[in-house]
């Protein structure tokens, strides 16, 4: 079979077009100063900071590179954002949900810390101070030497019990210096408010959504009266190790001993009786406790 050295009407086509693109594609060389992201769930609350990371590279940072009393980027490149998924608070102060470019201003002393509405800006050579959406200060601290600018989410700390983050600093880390700002998120109100919405939607098989709602509330101390209907609207849609357990140390907190034991037990038989491998050794060390007690 004879091949032609010829390409066909498409095939040039496609080749041209290949050329053309690979032509008209914009170099572009690795950034001295590397993008970065750093995001953290706090409760119900997603958190994210994005930036570009410099390093010290032998300079003096602090009252040079990065002049004492100015607006400064907070990074390298464009200027640094921060987002939240919902309203938070920083330093005590409210914060709506958003994203926004992220300035501080550093003293040797005190810092500000700026959340602006403006966008999209290179540096902070357009910066306007009049479109602040939040000024807060923080004390910088002194660190470990890091040669990477960096930002951390750090210090996550529950609502009450010790079980999801309500509470976390975000800490900006550089040379020798750390600079601190603590962040609030209303971790019961919104998780509230989530469960009330999916119980009004709540479809007539579904016994793990009032259980987890209850579950919830339970662990955190909060919203315990409607907490005790949710854990019997699951049971009543099925029962099972699960929610009858909750069940049983619902009870056992109230003080109610008696109904305790009587759950936890119902509860360990349908763990056993259950094709799924169910490890019921929790519930049936509590019954002891609450045995021992009778």
């Amino acid at each position: 079979m004879k091949t032609s050295s010829f390409l066909s009407p498409l095939a040039a086509l496609v080749a041209v077009t290949a050329f053309a693109a690979a032509a008209s594609a914009e170099f572009t060389a690795p950034r001295v100063s590397p993008n970065a992201t750093v995001s953290q769930t706090i409760g119900m609350t997603t958190l994210t900071v994005t930036y570009c990371r410099p390093a010290v590279r032998g300079r003096r940072i602090w009252g040079e590179l990065v002049p004492w009393g100015k607006p400064w980027r907070s990074g390298a490149n464009e200027a640094t954002t921060f987002t939240c998924s919902t309203e938070i608070q920083v330093n005590g102060q409210k914060l709506p949900a958003g994203t926004y470019s992220f300035f501080t201003i550093p003293r040797a002393d005190e810092w500000t810390v700026v959340f602006s509405n403006q966008k999209d800006l290179w540096g902070a050579f357009d910066y306007d101070s009049t479109k602040d959406h939040l000024r807060v200060t923080a004390k910088p601290q002194a660190s470990e030497f890091h040669e990477w600018m960096e930002y951390a989410f750090e210090d996550l700390a529950p609502a009450a019990l010790p079980l999801s983050p309500a509470t976390g600093k975000l800490v900006l880390r550089w040379e020798k210096l750390a600079v601190p700002i603590s962040i609030e998120t209303d971790m019961n109100g919104l998780t509230l408010t989530a469960a009330h919405d999916e119980m009004a939607k709540l479809k007539a098989d579904d016994w793990r959504t009032p259980y987890r709602a209850a579950s919830f509330c339970f662990d955190n101390g909060v919203n315990l009266d409607e907490a005790w209907v949710w854990a019997q609207k699951s049971t009543s849609i099925q029962e099972n190790y699960q929610n009858v357990s909750l069940v049983a140390r619902m009870h056992a907190k109230a003080g109610r001993n008696k109904e305790a034991i009587a759950a936890g037990k119902k509860a360990v038989a349908l763990g056993k009786a259950s094709k799924d491998k169910v490890d019921t050794s929790g519930t049936e060390k509590l019954v002891a406790e609450w045995t021992s007690k009778k």
